[in-house]
């Protein structure tokens, strides 16, 4: 029998200088953590561990600290200024060793705050859309609190959790947050086309939110026999579902299965998750696992950047010093891509800012984290095209690259590169 209580109780048990799991993206238990913040003038140095979380992020106000101190393992927009500022933490860390930290013991876990669905029958619920590093956290946490609400998917795979496991338990009916679809730019309507492109009937594809990726969905709906094996579960793909492009029976590791870690969207992804045997949520020490992915054939990684310097050095995670977001599944999918029969890894961004600065640069910033060095770079795609960088000398990738860049950028750059590499 599950007993459900307020949850100002339920969060009675934490205690100073614990360190506390708080899930992922779309299924932060939102009332555990606002009253986790009432009991500020209580609490003194709370971690609190966490990738990307959708939504407010009340305990790392500024007024908040002496109380909590966060320690993202991914930056968020909701945590960007406290990190930027000192008051948060950012420890870069592959995604796929994020449940390691945990099981290890690095970062032991006293508390861990989940948000699941109802209990069935049996007496399990689900993590729903976010498996990802929340089943090391439940298996490993002192004691698990948590928020169970009838709108969480329940979700197939790695992400179920049994009553008895839950210290305590608090029921809320809330929806989860909708993410709006992104305004596409012309810019990144030709990446899309130029990124499809590359794509291969019988692929195994991996890409995240936003408009690139959107971008890239919308113009593979031609393509056939499409498989995904993916971090994140987007509202683009299950509009690629629907056009038929994807049946993943060339895959060879759960062949048929769309298999993720945690999807961000809308209700209509929501509801796609919800109970549909097609779709894996797994462990992400599993689904981001290089090993893993290269079985798969022709596995296509499409991954972002904020600038790539003329030697491939990908700078993802940072500008200049300051950091923007963080390491999370890039060097997974892009390593696993490589290794993958067929495989390409693919980096695509705009070649411009919003400023009309050069995202392909002479030199990264200084100060900026190398999230894919040059060695593992392949594929780099702006909307002026592809270049192919793998196998490529410094001089030649450099040539490569200013031919994607931006024309009004390329006099520059050429002048850059031929000071260093020589004539072009």
């Amino acid at each position: 029998m599950l007993h459900t209580q307020p949850a100002e109780q339920a969060v009675s048990i934490i205690e100073s200088f614990q360190r506390v799991f708080l899930q992922s993206a779309c299924a932060v238990p939102n009332a555990l953590v606002r009253a986790l913040v009432a009991r500020a003038p209580s609490l003194r140095n709370v971690e609190i561990v966490q990738l990307h979380t959708e939504g407010p992020a009340p305990y790392a106000e500024p007024e908040m600290a002496g109380s909590f101190r966060t320690n993202c393992l991914f930056v968020g927009s909701n945590m960007r200024k406290a990190v930027q500022e000192g008051r948060a933490d950012y420890t870069p860390v592959f995604l796929s060793e994020v449940p390691a930290l945990f099981r290890k013991g690095v970062l032991p876990l006293d508390v861990a705050l989940i948000h699941v669905s109802p209990p069935d029958k049996h007496g399990y619920c689900s993590l729903g859309v976010s498996v990802d590093v929340a089943v090391a956290a439940v298996q490993k946490a002192r004691y698990v609190i948590a928020q169970i609400n009838p709108q969480m998917p329940r979700s197939h795979g790695d992400g179920v959790i049994h009553i008895n496991r839950l210290t305590a338990a608090v029921q809320v009916d809330e929806p989860l947050p909708d993410l709006p679809r992104p305004e596409l730019t012309d810019a990144e309507r030709a990446i899309g086309r130029h990124v499809a492109t590359l794509v291969e009937d019988g692929a195994t594809l991996q890409m995240g939110i936003g408009a690139i990726p959107d971008a890239v969905l919308g113009s593979l709906n031609n393509h056939r026999r499409l498989g995904i094996h993916t971090e994140m579960f987007s509202d683009g793909l299950v509009d690629l579902i629907a056009s038929g492009a994807v049946t993943g029976e060339a895959k060879r590791v759960h062949p048929g299965k769309i298999v993720a870690g945690f999807a961000m969207g809308s209700k209509k992804l929501y509801d796609f998750v919800d109970d549909n045997p097609d779709v894996a949520m797994l462990d992400i020490s599993y689904v981001n696992d290089t090993h893993v992915i290269r079985r798969n054939p022709r596995v296509t990684a499409i991954n972002s950047a904020i600038e790539v310097d003329l030697t491939g050095q990908i700078c993802a995670d940072s500008i200049g010093p300051r950091q923007f977001s963080g390491v999370g599944g890039q060097m997974d999918f892009i390593r696993g891509a490589s290794l993958s029969e067929g495989g390409k890894p693919i980096i695509a961004l705009p070649s411009t800012t919003s400023h009309g600065e050069s995202r392909i640069v002479a030199l990264l910033k200084p100060g900026a984290g190398v999230v894919t060095t040059r060695a593992h770079a392949h594929y780099v795609v702006t909307e002026w095209g592809v270049a192919n960088l793998y196998g490529k000398s410094l001089r030649n990738r450099a040539r490569a690259l200013i031919d994607i860049a931006h024309p009004d950028h390329r006099a520059a750059l050429s002048e850059a590169a031929g000071a260093r590499f020589g004539a072009l």
